[in-house]
């Protein structure tokens, strides 16, 4: 398994209380360009309508963006591939207020693309402060066990 893209500022911006796996509706340019580690997940979610997942607001952009097909949109809507009792399971979850969906992660499982996403709540600015306070100190912690 190796990761393709990853959105950096969803742990320091939400704290995660869930995670799960879904499959992702492609079509063969966007599998070739996301191969390639192009891509965008910062600042898409996933909603839940008419008993189906979609990931809204992520960014593919065209795999050769000189030969891209005619009306090609990069940040369309994409169909994850989730059972129904993993999207009721969402939606009751998301149903609590002040929760959300974001995808976290792009990475393949073999010939797969897989999609992790994560059932969030946002944090505060003085959660984001103790964030990073906790972050230098660890690595104050690594650099003076390092010089030892």
């Amino acid at each position: 398994m190796s990761t393709l893209i990853e959105n950096k500022k969803a742990g320091f911006d939400y704290e995660i209380l869930d995670k799960f796996q879904a499959g992702i509706e492609l079509s063969g340019n966007e599998v070739k360009s996301l191969r390639l580690k192009r891509g965008v997940l910062e600042g898409a979610r996933v909603l839940i309508r008419g008993g189906e997942a979609y990931v809204v607001n992520m960014e593919i952009p065209p795999y050769q963006p000189g030969n891209k097909t005619e009306g090609y949109d990069d940040r369309k809507n994409r169909r994850l591939l989730l059972s129904k009792a993993e999207i009721d399971k969402l939606n009751g979850l998301t149903s609590t207020k002040g929760l959300t969906i974001i995808p976290i992660s792009v990475y393949n499982i073999g010939r797969y693309l897989k999609v992790g996403i994560a059932v969030v709540r946002g944090k505060k600015k003085f959660d984001k402060r103790e964030s990073i306070k906790k972050r230098d100190t660890e690595r104050e912690i690594r650099r003076t066990l390092k010089n030892q």
